[in-house]
């Protein structure tokens, strides 16, 4: 439901001594003791959700983007008041950060609804950060707005031009096959990530930035700008003015974020050529506003919606270029005949509006036409059969198209502590014509569906030349990284989905073309191997992992916990 009253400011959602009138009298004195003048203390509140860590190296610069928040807030007459959530650091985190963005979710959820604001805007950058503030605050659903901290931008090494994180696979793949000796990987390593901010390719966090401009929710023009660049700042300031017109206007993201705006998200999401993970968490955003995204949905979106930007993984160009030869809007303008164009912005108007003007200069190479694109169908695609009865995810944009209609003989490993024990065995019966099946790492597993289903070419192969070969998971993938990669199969292997029952030597056919991925295996024989199964790991015995384990839910709704979705499946 919408509030339609005005601002409350630090009179809103008073503390419950029994007295009301106390309570407003207790804050206010409480309030004074921080050096604020009786006139602010009586202006609309803007919240500001900041994510600054030390373990956060995408979060650097966070505190210059709070205090250009405040400015903006203060320009328009509000009372900006900073707060801290959970801050997830990709990779500064065990198992990962899936596990931890319900986690963070929930805490920002409670915290815009447990302390007085008329709006918030929510500062996020590093890939899990972002949707869990959109979870959290669609949960919430006070005025909210993000701000995104930026990409990072390039650096050189040996001339090349590098950026985290494509480049950094590429080089550790030259380095496993033996093409580059250990100073040079070192060498290599000191280049890849230069200056704060976001992967500067394509990867999960680039397409939550784009995935959020194309609903709304973000300011236009703000996705793809660098996190060290001058105009991240004054997108900052222009951002906390907008909080203020939210908080005047008391435009929820309810009104925002619907089933039309969504569409509009994954059209853009596969014309960028995004990240698989932008699924899970654009299911998961959905599914706080009772949004179902449905994977055959995807897949009549994707035959309808071509590939239009060559960002790494899928091409040469880094989000530096992409700010610089028009933004998302560049993107969201070549799509307009496809787009639902009444869908509400946090601006107040509607997405049609802001593509009625002119964004000026468009680069070609970067941005490709409607009439021109890079690939005629979309950069993601659903795959469903008996192996994956819920559905599983491939970035065709990344992947070789020669492997797309393929019957081959399965590799399993059965575990990430399999894979790392025998990936690179030398006496590994391996063939670059079989396909890797990694197991145990999905969403119900110990390891909380790592970004492990990149899995390595086996070094033996590497060493011979071969740069890539059908993989299969229930885990997930980077969107920084490439390669024919089957993921997210659901239900996953610890749940007792049909990918946990595949044995070395079985034959599994995969066909793009009729989006199937079947198990050639008897009825008569998985209910056999069902059956001699060991038994599920034994639930974690406290504290958050115990909820997890009770909660989560398969990739193909997100892997929200249930109790959190607005329709919740059970009582």
């Amino acid at each position: 439901m919408t509030d339609n009253h005005g601002p409350k400011g630090l009179e809103g959602g008073l503390t419950n001594y029994g007295d009301p009138d106390f309570a407003r009298y207790l804050r206010m004195s409480f309030a004074r003791s921080m050096g604020l003048s009786a006139e602010l203390l009586k202006k609309p509140v803007v919240g500001i959700a900041a994510t600054y860590s030390e373990f956060n190296n995408c979060h650097r610069l966070v505190p210059e983007l709070v205090a250009a928040v405040k400015r903006g807030v203060l320009a328009a007459g509000g009372l900006p008041l900073e707060f801290p959530t959970i801050s997830l650091g990709e990779v500064f985190l065990n198992p990962t950060s899936l596990f931890f963005r319900n986690l963070m979710a929930m805490d920002t959820e409670e915290m815009i609804r447990g302390q007085p604001m008329d709006a918030v805007v929510l500062i996020g950058g590093c890939d899990k950060t972002v949707p869990a503030q959109i979870m959290g605050a669609l949960s919430a659903n006070v005025p909210a707005i993000q701000l995104v901290t930026g990409p990072m931008m390039t650096g050189r090494w040996r001339g090349e031009k590098l950026g985290a994180c494509t480049d950094c696979r590429r080089f550790w793949a030259k380095y496993r096959a033996g093409d580059l000796a250990k100073d040079e990987i070192d060498s290599v390593e000191n280049s890849l990530s230069v200056t704060a901010g976001t992967c500067a390719v394509m990867g999960t966090a680039s397409t939550m930035a784009a995935i959020c401009e194309a609903l709304g929710i973000m300011l236009p023009g703000t996705a793809a700008i660098p996190a060290v660049h001058a105009d991240r700042l004054r997108a900052a300031e222009a951002t906390g003015k907008a909080a203020m017109r939210l908080a005047l206007e008391r435009l929820t993201p309810d009104r925002i974020i619907t089933e039309k705006s969504v569409q509009n998200a994954l059209r853009v999401l596969l014309a960028i050529g995004g990240s698989t993970n932008a699924i899970i968490h654009l299911t998961a955003m959905a599914g706080r506003a009772g949004i179902k995204v449905d994977l055959n949905e995807l897949n009549r979106l994707s035959d309808t919606t071509p590939v239009l930007v060559d960002l790494k993984p899928t091409g040469p160009f880094y989000m530096e270029d992409l700010h610089n030869g028009g933004g998302i809007g560049a993107v969201l303008r070549e799509l307009k005949p496809l787009l639902n164009l009444d869908c509400l912005t946090v601006t107040g108007e509607t997405l049609g509006e802001r593509l009625a003007a002119d964004d000026g200069y468009v680069d070609r190479e970067v941005v490709r036409t409607l009439a021109e694109p890079l690939q005629p169908h979309g950069g993601l695609v659903a795959l469903f059969g008996s192996l994956a009865p819920r559905g599983a995810i491939l970035k065709r944009a990344a992947a070789d198209p020669a492997l797309f209609e393929r019957e081959a003989r399965a590799v399993v490993f059965t575990s990430l502590e399999d894979l790392s024990a025998r990936i690179d065995d030398p006496d590994l019966d391996v063939t670059a014509d079989d396909i890797l099946v990694l197991q145990n790492a999905g969403p119900m597993s110990p390891s909380g569906m790592p970004e492990a289903g990149y899995l390595p070419i086996p070094s033996k192969l590497a060493k011979a030349g071969v740069k890539d070969m059908l993989r299969l998971s229930d885990a997930r993938m980077s969107g920084t990284a490439y390669g024919t990669v089957i993921l997210h199969v659901s239900p996953d292997a610890a749940s007792g989905g049909p990918i946990g029952l595949v044995r070395d030597g079985d034959r599994i056919r995969v066909s793009v073309a009729n989006r199937t991925l079947d198990l050639l295996v008897s009825a008569e024989e998985l209910a056999k191997r069902a059956a001699a199964a060991p038994p599920p790991a034994p639930e974690p015995v406290r504290g958050y992992a115990r909820l997890y384990r009770r909660e989560v839910l398969q990739a193909d709704e997100g892997c929200d916990f249930d109790f959190l979705r607005a329709q919740p499946a059970r009582p």
